[in-house]
């Protein structure tokens, strides 16, 4: 059974259709990202997810049952990106809050508190008001209150929002390690080389559509170029090489490596054979990645915003949409 499944899930607000049919699987143990522009659709599928917004058409299940169901909200957990923690609240109250409405036990609470605090990082000052907390600090303390009760799903907003570079490795330390105890993690992030560290696979979403879907790996693979690497002392046969067929480049700043481009329909094989051939050896043989933010401009390069997007204050909605 899966985590989260939709099934093509549609959402329309009058004439502006916000989500075009978006059928995604996320399996137990991974860590999901979701990614795309504002006004991609990546809040209305969230606000699907938990209930909050009806969907139009298609299906959206959590832990096999439909989304917004009363028994799985309560195995989720979620961190909202625009969340305003009250300031008169301390870090502690705030926990103990929130754990009463989850429904935790308060001899529990007053275990569980402490150590949620400590998991993200805040515990020497849970007993501070809010107010003087900075804005990575608030964002660790709504981690913290998104795993106050366990949850099976946890949907994580723009976690690393205003959390400096050694906070947000912490924070990708701890979301590996609530996997590695069966957690499953959605992820939303614009921050592209944090999902790239940390997520299973990753979709992308345009204008309401998924239009990629997959691995990190199959996402970023650049099929058809090589980097190859010969044994100290050894010299790449360019030109031999390139009479095969296969075009070279030389590749600056590197112990002598070259990239090789593959026609299409061809393997690197006949390349490897000509320079076993020749009695050269090679050390170093790797497949071309892109980065994942790579990916995603180009995948997104000149799509417009769409019913996400953030409105100027005082702006009138299109349609009812958000």
């Amino acid at each position: 059974m899966s985590v989260i499944e939709t099934r093509d899930l549609r959402k329309t607000y009058g004439r502006i259709e916000a989500l075009k049919g978006v059928s995604l699987r996320v399996e137990k143990g991974q860590i999901y990202g979701l990614l795309g522009q504002n006004g991609a659709g990546k809040t209305t599928l969230i606000k699907i997810l938990l209930g909050i917004v009806g969907k139009t058409e298609g299906e959206a299940l959590l832990l096999g049952a439909p989304a917004g169901a009363v028994e799985v909200r309560r195995k989720v957990g979620y961190l909202p990106e625009d969340h305003a923690f009250p300031g008169y609240h301390t870090g502690y109250s705030l926990m103990d809050f929130y754990g009463s409405l989850y429904g935790v036990p308060a001899a529990e609470r007053a275990k569980k508190i402490p150590e949620a605090l400590e998991l993200v990082g805040i515990a020497g000052r849970m007993h501070s008001k809010i107010k003087t907390y900075s804005k990575g600090m608030k964002q660790r303390l709504g981690i913290a209150q998104a795993l106050m009760h366990d949850p099976d799903l946890i949907i994580l907003d723009e976690p690393t929002d205003g959390v400096d570079p050694m906070g947000r490795k912490e924070i990708r330390d701890l979301m590996a390690d609530l996997k590695n105890k069966g957690h499953t993690i959605f992820l939303n992030s614009h921050l592209l080389g944090e999902v790239e560290l940390i997520c299973d696979r990753v979709a992308i979403l345009q204008q309401g559509k998924l239009v990629r879907e997959g691995t990190i790996d199959e996402l970023t693979k650049t099929k058809g170029t090589y980097t190859l690497g010969l044994l100290a002392g050894q010299t790449f046969p360019t030109d031999a090489v390139t009479a095969l067929g296969f075009p070279v480049r030389a590749l600056p700043d590197t112990a002598g490596h070259f990239e090789v481009t593959l026609p299409d329909g061809k393997t690197i094989e006949p390349v490897m054979k000509l320079l076993s051939e020749r009695g050269l050896t090679v050390v170093h043989i790797v497949e071309k990645k892109q980065s994942l933010e790579d990916v995603f401009m180009t995948t997104v390069e000149g799509a417009e915003p769409g019913v996400d997007r953030k409105r100027r204050r005082g702006a009138r909605p299109v349609g009812g949409g958000e």
